[in-house]
């Protein structure tokens, strides 16, 4: 099925190796992963015990895995993906029977195959109470039995992640007292656990976090060390922050390293599982929602959809949205006006949930037709239906307009900044990375706001070269900008990547405004930024639980203020000593984070508290903190004096600091 799938990037999991420059400073989690098979359901390690086997599979563009529980010749399939041949394939070679499915919890990143299982086989769903499911489920509650086979499985409620989280205990028969292993789904992954800010609204996350510790504390942690530990994801999943890229682990591992685990205070738990969450795609809330009302089940032998009238109604960007399956050389050679180079290689169905608004209507573009035929399987796992496909050739064939770019190499681009004459810069990477390493003065506009960020922040009748890692995510970034009316698009020939095996230098940010070059590895502390977005989770969450420091001038700060705020001056701040102590983080914000940034810098070198710094300032909460839409003011406490309204042109929310549901919230992983 996957004939394309080479190494690519994925934004969550780009890691730095070290601090010089080099070929192999820059490396991505995800990367090694990216092979061939990537695409497929691909196995990866039989867990073999007394009476029960546990077969684990990983599907790499989605960093899924999922399990069959096999004992006796019945088989349990757990947390499966949509498309359920290789459980068939697998079960049938062994002589397995499947006999039941097993959610641990409502799953929003990928449209799970219960319903498919369902057709297939009339086998039960067991599922907890709690699910809210809208087909029939086989409920379980917590501390519930079930024989399967010759063992004993037990499940324990695990909210969290979701409130609906349910773990399975896998015993064997040597052994009835103490499990073996244990299906973890979302709640505990390998060196992270399940973030709990995608319920959409109706919990608050913290309420979530906190019974996400309590989990541990109470029911997790009581497990024996050896325990297999089981997760639903590995590295690269948005269900969760910094997982290790590992199938498995052991409770007393996860005891000993999780990051998240070693918070022995509630508050810090909470604060610790809130802080730095990435953006989570948009096609989580459908996809929970079809999993919990039973996703319908896909003809997978139907033809391709069929090809659209080849006119100028396939480039209106209002009416289709034209993913090109192709490379990024063959797309910047020429596409469709208005596509946008999702390449079949790497996470298409995860880049096209990001990017491609649900509910659009989609034609594939590509080389050929098994190509097209991958691609729309492939998005079936994301709930994504294609209404038509065509191949490049015919809309060549068929005379219709052709957008070309010409991609810039790392020398001619790094000239041309030495000259002055280079085009603007765009890096579409992660804050994250480019805050760790970047080629130059270049701006940073993530893939995922890209469009809505350019219309405000860019001259479209300027020159622009995009930029990431690879050149996977700068090409897509291409199509973005042209939707949005930028003609001179380019995009930076093998990325950064390319750029440092050229040997040219990259720099490294000591602080907003300032760079140093790169040089030899230093342990130095310094203050973390933290985004608009962030620090509003953390005030709607976590009211009390940090300190949150204003050091602009008193009468800008008697304008407007963020809620909880007090008002120092920066001599203050840095002289007090009661600043370097507190039992959660300190915030600093200013006007733009400059001054900020420089304060909690003296800060962090005297003191191992954590501090945070509001990345562009107030200036970017306004801008920013509702993701690029309008701006809305921040809640407030009641009309006293010291808290003044935030914005006069600004609406009030008629609760003060009453929890608010964040943009972009979905109802589970």
């Amino acid at each position: 099925m996957a004939r394309h799938v080479n190494a690519s990037v994925w934004a969550a999991g780009l890691l730095l190796a070290g601090q010089t420059a080099g070929a192999a400073a820059i490396q991505d989690a995800e990367a090694a992963a990216h092979g061939d098979a990537a695409a497929e359901q691909t196995e990866v390690k039989r867990y073999e015990f007394a009476g029960v086997t546990i077969v684990q599979f990983k599907l790499s563009v989605l960093s899924h895995y999922s399990y069959l529980v096999v004992s006796d010749g019945d088989a349990l399939v757990v947390d499966p993906s949509r498309d359920i041949l290789v459980y068939q394939d697998t079960a049938r070679k062994e002589g397995w029977a499947i006999t039941g499915v097993f959610l641990t919890h409502s799953h929003a990143d990928f449209v799970a195959g219960h319903s498919e299982f369902t057709k297939a086989f009339g086998c039960p769903v067991y599922q907890s109470r709690e699910s809210g499911a809208k087909y029939p489920i086989a409920a379980l509650s917590d501390q519930q039995t079930l024989k399967w086979g010759e063992v004993t499985l037990q499940f324990l409620a695990t909210p969290g992640h979701t409130p609906d989280g349910m773990c399975a205990l896998v015993f064997d028969t040597a052994d009835t007292a103490t499990p073996r292993a244990i299906l973890t789904g979302d709640t505990l992954f390998v060196g992270s656990i399940g973030r709990p800010d995608l319920l959409g609204g109706t919990m608050a996350a913290a309420t979530l976090a906190g019974m996400g510790y309590d989990t541990w504390k109470n029911k997790l942690s009581k497990l024996d060390d050896s325990v297999i530990v089981l997760p639903a994801h590995g590295a690269g999943s948005l269900c969760g922050a910094h997982l290790r890229d590992e199938p498995s682990s052991t409770i007393g591992t996860e005891r000993a390293t999780n990051p998240y685990l070693q918070h022995t205070g509630r508050n810090n738990f909470i604060t610790a599982v809130l802080e730095g969450l990435p953006d989570a795609p948009h096609y989580f809330a459908h996809n929970a929602r079809m999993n919990q009302a039973g996703p319908p089940p896909v003809a997978w032998s139907a033809p391709l959809p069929p090809v659209p009238a080849l006119d100028k109604t396939l480039t209106d960007a209002s009416a289709v949205y034209v993913v090109d399956l192709r490379d990024a050389k063959r797309f910047a050679a020429g596409h469709i006006p208005n596509a946008v180079n999702i390449g079949l290689r790497g996470r298409l169905e995860s880049w096209t949930g990001t990017l491609v608004p649900w509910g659009s209507r989609i034609v594939l573009c590509g080389d050929d037709e098994e190509d097209l035929k991958e691609a729309v399987f492939r998005l079936h796992r994301v709930g994504y239906p294609v209404a038509g496909t065509v191949g490049f050739d015919a809309w060549i064939a068929a005379r219709q307009p052709v957008l070309s770019n010409e991609p810039i190499d790392p020398q001619t681009l790094h000239q041309r900044m030495q000259d002055g004459t280079g085009p603007l810069i765009v890096d579409v990477r992660l804050p994250s990375e480019w805050m760790g390493l970047r080629i130059g003065n270049v701006v940073n506009l993530p893939l995922n706001l890209l469009g809505d960020l350019a219309v405000t922040k860019l001259d479209p009748r300027e020159p622009v070269v995009t930029v990431c890692n690879s050149a996977y995510r700068s090409s897509m970034g291409i199509g973005l900008l042209e939707r949005r009316g930028f003609t001179k698009v380019a995009s930076l020939v093998g990325g950064s990547e390319a750029w440092i095996e050229a040997g040219l230098p990259v720099i490294q940010p000591a602080a907003p405004g300032g760079t140093t070059a790169a040089g030899p590895a230093r342990a130095v502390n310094l203050p973390s930024r933290i985004d608009a977005a962030a620090l509003k989770r953390m005030i709607v969450d976590l009211p009390g639980a940090f300190d949150l420091v204003d050091i602009r001038p008193a009468g800008s700060f008697a304008d407007y203020q963020l809620p909880g705020a007090r008002n120092v001056t920066m001599a203050n701040l840095i002289a007090d000593p009661t600043f370097l102590t507190g039992a959660g983080p300190l915030v600093i914000v200013d006007r733009d984070g400059s001054l900020a940034m420089a304060a909690g810098g003296i800060l962090s070198q005297k003191t191992e508290r954590q501090i945070h710094v509001l990345f562009g300032g107030l200036d970017a909460y306004w801008r920013d903190a509702e993701m690029g839409g309008p701006v809305k003011a921040v809640p407030l406490a009641p009309a006293v004096s010291a808290m003044p309204a935030v914005r006069p042109a600004a609406p009030m929310p008629a609760a003060p600091q009453a929890p608010q549901a964040p943009k972009k919230k979905s109802a589970g992983c």
